[in-house]
């Protein structure tokens, strides 16, 4: 080899070698820094998703019945080809009584059957009170 380039060649190794302590240190502060916004970036996607649902739950109307309310049901069934028109809410039924935590209990008026259903699959009835 010419002296030339084994003498750059040298100079080069050796810099490397010198650098490789700092260049380490160097690289892990890199991969702490990393770390710290990693660790930030979840907790600002937490503080964010808090936020959003709290603002969501806001929106939320709770539904309160009473005794001798009127409501419509869901049909929580599941079917195939349900018709375009056909509708999903069966009823009126009058509730009987209410129990904690969202618990109605209804009674059919045309059979007089009673049934325990979860309150989230009930909404209002209002009768059309026009004159015939």
């Amino acid at each position: 080899m010419p002296i030339g380039i084994e003498h750059k060649s040298y100079w080069a190794i050796k810099a490397c070698d010198a650098d490789l302590e700092s260049s380490l240190v160097n690289r892990r502060m890199q991969l702490q820094e990393l770390e710290e916004m990693r660790l930030e970036s979840y907790d600002n996607a937490r503080i964010y998703k808090d936020k959003l649902k709290m603002i969501h739950d806001k929106q939320i109307l709770r539904k309160q019945f009473h005794e001798g309310d009127k409501v419509l049901k869901f049909k929580a069934r599941l079917k195939l080809m349900p018709g375009k028109f056909v509708t999903k809410w069966e009823g009126p039924f009058r509730v009987t009584k209410v129990y904690p935590f969202g618990t109605v209990e209804l009674a059919d008026e045309e059979t007089g059957i009673t049934s325990q259903v979860n309150g989230h699959l009930l909404k209002h009835y209002h009768e059309d009170h026009r004159p015939p």
